[in-house]
């Protein structure tokens, strides 16, 4: 994406909440079809904001991403297969720093 892109996509979300990624979804969409890995990112923006979260059964903590955007939704993808996964973020605590919250391993480990 080019700096003009990038600036009138911001701009258009300037007054709407941002969207987080929703790692209860998360949790419950590796859960049901148990990846071999599994990503998250800004749609149309993954090579600056995603990175892996899960990996051979295990969520990964320790790599980057930026899960929160007022103008590109928050993604999964698992084994090839990108769907959207976000909340609004008035309808959570959670931002962009968050990384596997106890709920979503709980749901995981669940």
């Amino acid at each position: 994406m080019n700096t003009i892109e990038a600036f009138a996509r911001g701009d258009a979300g300037r007054n709407k909440p941002p969207m987080v990624f929703d790692w209860n979804k998360a949790a419950r969409l590796i859960k049901e079809s148990q990846p071999k890995e599994a990503w998250a990112g800004l749609k149309n923006d993954w090579e600056w904001t995603g990175g892996i979260i899960y990996c051979d059964g295990k969520p990964v903590t320790d790599s980057y991403t930026y899960l929160a955007s007022t103008h590109a939704m928050p993604e999964i993808e698992m084994d090839g297969v990108i769907c959207d996964c976000y909340l609004s973020i008035n309808e959570t605590e959670w931002d962009s720093k968050t990384k596997w919250p106890v709920t979503a391993l709980d749901i995981l480990e669940g």
